[in-house]
């Protein structure tokens, strides 16, 4: 068997994890207009991961590495961030500072009505490489892709003598 198609068989059978997304505030709770939100994915499904497959006469190494993550925010914008991004941390950051690599401000609410949300997704760029049988190639356009509902309130102030 040819190298570049036992590569091809190693990377069907590779297992990329789904994201999971994080946000802060928490996705379960509203965002707020003009408040940075915070994005980023579980540590620990950002590190390579590798498949190899032996057939007769030969053995292929597949391994794929994230890259970086394109956020798709629900309100028309798309923020790519190079790495998974900086987990929230209230012992370090106060509640308004911007993500230091990975945050998006939401300029307007979700909600026409109550109860609704932004769609936000986060697919994962993957760059895949395999190497055997004297031979060495890439694979490109590997991703993985999660949405979770992202609700966004404005929050108004009236000021009274």
């Amino acid at each position: 068997m040819q190298p570049a198609v036992a590569a091809q068989e190693a990377v069907r059978e590779l297992v990329l994890p789904k994201p999971a997304i994080r946000t802060n505030p928490d996705e379960k709770r509203s965002q707020l207009v003009r408040v940075p939100t915070w994005m980023w994915l579980d540590a620990a499904m950002w590190k390579p991961v590798s498949k190899t497959v032996k057939v007769p006469g030969v053995t292929v190494t597949a391994t794929a590495v994230p890259q970086r993550v394109r956020w798709g925010m629900g309100d028309g914008r798309t923020v790519v961030c190079e790495g998974a991004g900086t987990p929230y941390d209230a012992a370090k950051y106060s509640a308004e500072a911007a993500s230091p690599d990975c945050g998006h401000l939401y300029r307007r609410s979700s909600a026409a009505e109550p109860g609704e949300a932004y769609q936000v997704s986060a697919a994962v760029i993957w760059d895949v490489t395999w190497h055997g049988g004297g031979e060495e190639g890439v694979v490109p356009g590997q991703e993985t892709a999660a949405q979770v509902p992202l609700k966004v309130a404005e929050a108004q102030a009236l000021v009274v003598p």
